[in-house]
């Protein structure tokens, strides 16, 4: 099969470095790692509420997830790529009885819209993405690095939701949070941009938010499925026994030991006849006797005596021996400040050292410890909901199909939201409305080895950062809407060096492509709503 052709020395965007790390089970196939986005109600449930309080705030505040790679020139022209099967497909939600209709005009489809997520550097962003066929209808195909963060020691990304049809706050299909994330090995593990792509299975889709807040008694609070919380107020020891004498010690009255507070004291006046007592780990009369250590000058000035600052003889001891490593690694740490006391040596007669020693000095301290506790009551909360369940997002806006091991050369129609600057600062898309871009995929592979690239398949197309995740559409029907994704977004290109994208480029989806979809394609998710079934 062939691949891209691009010209050296061109420059590179990659769309997004938020790579694979799967920490979940991977599948019985070795091709595919699985990760948990959400895998409880509760859990959804507060994904849901983070992203609709205060009129879905956060939905708007997010931006575009981009990297710029313009520091990557090494692009390295190759042959084609050759597919590890026969072509496959599957079909569109409603198309899986074939029809034929001609349109002329370019309509876009219900099923794409924006993939939102907190990355782990705490800020809000969004791909592009698409719901796509399954067995559930509950599934959406974006680029590999919307779902997992390298720059995060390959950690899953937070909250994630997708919102088909998003426009400036709207949700007018409702908001599906992910349930579980499908990736290939090879891109969770090495992050392999050859592999840049998952799929996603998401819960029932939600119209509404959260509605009221309740306060509610420990057993319903812990019974209770959706968002919650605790308030704590710090009471006094007599009120936190009072309370705990009224309801139980699995009551809402807590009490903890906190570190306790350590102060120098005087010698006590009992400190010779009970200097056993005093040096006993639990001390004597709430008094402890002490060492600190000092460096050997300090404890050679030092008075002889019981008193705060004189010498411990019996805790500095006398020297102690140790390994020729131990000693090496004591000379640096006496270097760094870190090792106060003396190290010494014995060398025989032809003077070879023969055995290395340590000594640490120590002067009194006379410490008494002062026990702390907190005393708090508990308040519970939950938040009600006003929400309805917007049912399977496959059933409310359709799922484009799936194609692999396609011969490269087709006609594809690609649909996303650009966003960014291109490299020049100019910015000609908002990120509002979704933009297409059709054209024959190339037929040549492009290599770039800081991302593992070699098998990327092109297409002209001069969008920006946030078109990520994209789906690239073969057989797309402008009547009916849909097509077969047989790629997603992963990389934009700069080919004459003029400092503005011009080309973009998908993995080639194969075999093992379609391994890691069908493994995601029979997964259940249900619905978040409490007592709703699914």
């Amino acid at each position: 099969m062939k691949r891209i052709l691009l010209p050296a020395g061109g420059a590179i965007l990659a769309t997004g470095l938020l790579a694979a790390g799967l920490a979940g089970a991977a599948q019985a196939d070795p091709d595919v790692d699985a990760a948990a986005l959400a895998a409880s109600q509760q859990k959804a449930a507060e994904i849901l509420d983070f992203w609709t309080k205060s009129d879905n705030a956060a939905l708007r505040q997010a931006t575009a997830y981009y990297w710029d790679n313009k520091d990557v020139k090494k692009i390295v022209q190759k042959g084609g790529y050759v597919a590890d099967g026969k072509p496959g497909s599957t079909p569109p939600i409603g198309a899986e009885k074939t029809t034929t209709v001609k349109s002329q005009n370019v309509n876009l489809p219900k099923s794409i819209g924006k993939v939102f997520f907190e990355g782990r550097d705490g800020k809000l962003y969004w791909c592009s993405g698409t719901s796509i066929q399954s067995n559930y209808r509950n599934l959406v195909a974006t680029a590999g690095h919307c779902v997992y963060d390298i720059a995060a020691n390959d950690e899953v990304v937070s909250r994630w939701v997708f919102v088909p049809g998003y426009y400036q706050g709207k949700t007018p299909w409702g908001i599906y949070v992910g349930k579980q994330a499908f990736t290939h090995y090879d891109f969770s593990n090495y992050e392999d941009f050859d592999r840049d792509y998952a799929f996603v299975t998401v819960y029932n889709g939600v119209h509404g938010a959260a509605g009221k807040v309740s306060q509610v008694n420990k057993s319903e609070y812990e019974a209770y499925k959706g968002p919650k919380y605790v308030d704590e107020k710090t009471i006094t020891a007599e009120e936190y026994a009072a309370g705990v004498k009224q309801y139980g010690e699995n009551g809402p009255f807590k009490s903890k030991a906190v570190d306790p507070k350590i102060e120098t004291v005087a010698k006590p006046s009992d400190a010779a006849e009970n200097i056993t007592k005093y040096l006993a780990p639990e001390g004597y009369k709430g008094v402890k006797l002490t060492g600190v250590e000092v460096t050997k000058s300090t404890y050679d000035a030092a008075p002889d005596s019981l008193e705060n600052n004189a010498k411990f003889v019996g805790m500095t001891g006398k020297p102690i021996s140790i390994s020729k490593e131990d000693y090496d690694q004591l000379v640096k740490d006496k270097g760094d400040g870190k090792f106060l006391g003396e190290l010494t040596v014995t060398k025989d007669a032809n003077g070879n050292v023969t055995a290395w020693f340590k000594q640490q000095f120590y002067i009194k301290k006379w410490v008494k410890s002062t026990a702390q506790t907190r005393y708090w009551v508990e308040s519970y909360f939950v938040k009600e909901y006003a929400l309805t369940d917007a049912g399977r997002l496959g059933d409310n806006v359709g799922g484009q199909g799936f194609a692999w091991n396609q011969p490269t050369g087709k006609y594809v129609r690609t649909f996303g939201y650009p966003y960014a600057k291109h490299p020049d600062g100019s910015k000609p898309y908002s990120g509002v409305t979704p933009k297409w871009c059709y054209g024959k995929t190339g037929a040549k592979a492009t290599k770039v080895p800081s991302l593992k690239i070699e098998e990327h398949v092109s297409l002209k197309c001069a969008v920006t950062g946030g078109y990520n995740g994209a789906p690239w559409l073969l057989k797309y029907s402008n009547a009916k809407r849909m097509g077969y994704v047989n790629g997603v977004t992963s990389v934009l290109y700069d080919t004459d060096g003029n400092d503005r994208w011009d080309y973009m480029s998908s993995p080639y989806f194969d075999g093992e492509t379609n391994s890691v979809y069908a493994a995601a394609a029979n997964v259940w998710s249900g619905t978040i709503l409490p007592k709703a079934d699914s």
